[in-house]
């Protein structure tokens, strides 16, 4: 019967206390490691003499302050222990295993503890495309009512976000493509990864196949978001410059009107001598305004 020990950002004393004696210093060396920034370590699984090391990465959103963090489980693997060690982020929630424990079974091995852990996080990858698919979604409806401008920051936000998590659910599906192709061994003759556990891992590699595709899509739903304001600012503009132009065309006869009556020329002006000459003008210059005005509007220009 296998048996897992789970630290949470554990001090070098605890460490040494819970490790086997037979593991080696450098396992130690491994799981001390500082935690890095955004979704720095690369996630990886490799031998190591007699165990497996693991890095494993969590990109967790957090819809209500429109971000993403990564939680860091670090895992050391024999045939009968599996280590996990999660790596607090500065002001973040670490990682929680319950469900994953929860799931195993009395006879499971090791490697199938680490099946139940690795299957928990290509879970979490799931519901997050979904969470970025439900804020795609929000921004798109949000389009018509806020500023282009803070359209684009959010854009440049999930697309920057996107990238990131690209960059870190790529290696984790190479991960278990490892472990299904049964390249990561051990030194010790003892089989980590028997056959069911990586039959296991291979609806591990589904899940996340599945979150990348849903990557996929959600990369194209933020493209479709990006045209849709490009294509507004572009029908704003429009109508912008359908207006002045309206504007101008109004403000044309009247010019003309006044330009007509104000040259210099005394003769052949009969309204210049016409007591109502000067009212003449103001209601020529109304009547072709207002005729102007009911044209455009029966056009639907205005």
């Amino acid at each position: 019967m296998a048996e897992w020990i789970d630290l949470i950002d554990p001090s070098p004393d605890e460490l040494r206390e819970k490790l086997p004696r037979n593991l080696k210093e450098s396992a130690l060396g491994l799981l001390q490691a500082p935690l890095q920034h955004d979704d720095e370590p690369r996630p990886t699984l490799q031998g190591h003499g007699d165990y497996v090391f693991g890095v494993f990465l969590v990109a967790v959103a957090v819809p209500e302050e429109d971000r993403v963090f990564y939680q860091e489980i670090d895992a050391v693997v024999t045939h009968d222990l599996l280590i996990t060690v999660s790596k607090t982020p500065p002001g973040e929630q670490p990682y929680d295993p319950r469900p994953a424990r929860e799931a195993c079974r009395p006879d499971d091995s090791a490697g199938m503890m680490l099946y139940r852990l690795v299957d928990d996080v290509a879970e979490r990858y799931l519901n997050l495309v979904d969470d970025l698919d439900a804020e795609i979604d929000e921004l798109e409806d949000s389009v018509e009512t806020a500023s282009p401008a803070q359209t684009r920051d959010r854009l440049s936000e999930l697309r920057h976000d996107l990238l990131h998590i690209r960059r870190t659910l790529a290696p984790t599906r190479d991960v278990v493509r490892r472990v299904v192709d049964n390249v990561v061994e051990v030194e010790t003759g003892e089989d980590v990864f028997p056959h069911e556990v990586e039959v296991a891992f291979n609806s591990v590699y589904d899940k996340l196949l599945r979150a990348f595709d849903g990557l996929e899509l959600s990369r194209d739903l933020i493209a479709s978001v990006r045209d849709y304001l490009q294509a507004k600012i572009a029908n704003d503009q429009n109508e912008v410059m359908k207006k002045l132009t309206v504007i101008a065309s109004v403000l044309l006869l009247p010019t003309f009107i006044v330009g007509l009556y104000g040259q210099n020329f005394r003769h052949h002006f009969p309204e210049l001598g016409w007591q109502w000459g000067y009212l003449w003008s103001w209601a020529l210059i109304i009547l072709t305004t207002v005729a102007q005005l009911w044209f455009f509007k029966r056009k639907k220009w205005i």
